[in-house]
Parts: C-alpha cells; structure tokens; sequence
C-alpha cells in the first residue's frame, strides 16, 4: 500500500478516534461475552456507538482503515472484530522519523 494512501485513511477525524480507541480497547469499550479484546478487537457495532453515527458509516470508516491495512479484522460468529495492525502503524511511524 502506498503511504499517500494510508495517509488519505488518517485525514478524518472519527477514523484518527478509532485507531485511538482500538490501542486500549478495555478503557474505551465493554467487551462482548468471553471476547478478549485485546487479542480478539472490537465490534463495528461497538464502534458505531461510541461515534455517534449509524454502523454503515463506522463500517465504511474501518473498511478504510483495513484496505490499508492499519487494522485487521476477525469474524466470529455473526460479529467482525476489528483491532489495531502495531506493526503497520510502526511502519508508518518509521517512515515519518525517516522523512522528518
């Protein structure tokens, strides 16, 4: 993925509060029956809520996100969870000390 393309994904706000949200998903978020969220993610509809906005745009926002591979996705069950890709970000991170 290019990084013009990863930067695109993190120009919009609700989508930057995600990626936030997802680093400490137990401080952010109440877990789903038996799901650890940290290893497992959070749920769209989860997601959606604390957004304030309908689960088709959160769905949009993450696809987004996961299209450039800042997280990744679990499906279990009827539900897709959704958690933070460390070594992308770390990527990104990398790439900005090396160009600053």
């Amino acid at each position: 993925m290019k990084q013009v393309d990863i930067f695109k994904a993190l120009s919009n706000e609700a989508r930057l509060k995600i990626l936030e949200w997802l680093k400490e998903p137990d401080f952010y978020f109440t877990p789903h029956e038996g799901i650890d969220m940290n290893k497992t993610g959070v749920c769209v509809s989860q997601i959606s809520e604390k957004l304030e906005m309908t689960q088709s745009t959160a769905s949009h926002y993450l696809s987004m996100l996961l299209q450039v591979g800042l997280i990744k996705a679990e499906r279990i069950g009827k539900y897709t969870y959704y958690k933070r890709n460390e070594e992308a970000i770390n990527g990104i991170a990398e790439f900005l000390k090396q160009k600053g």
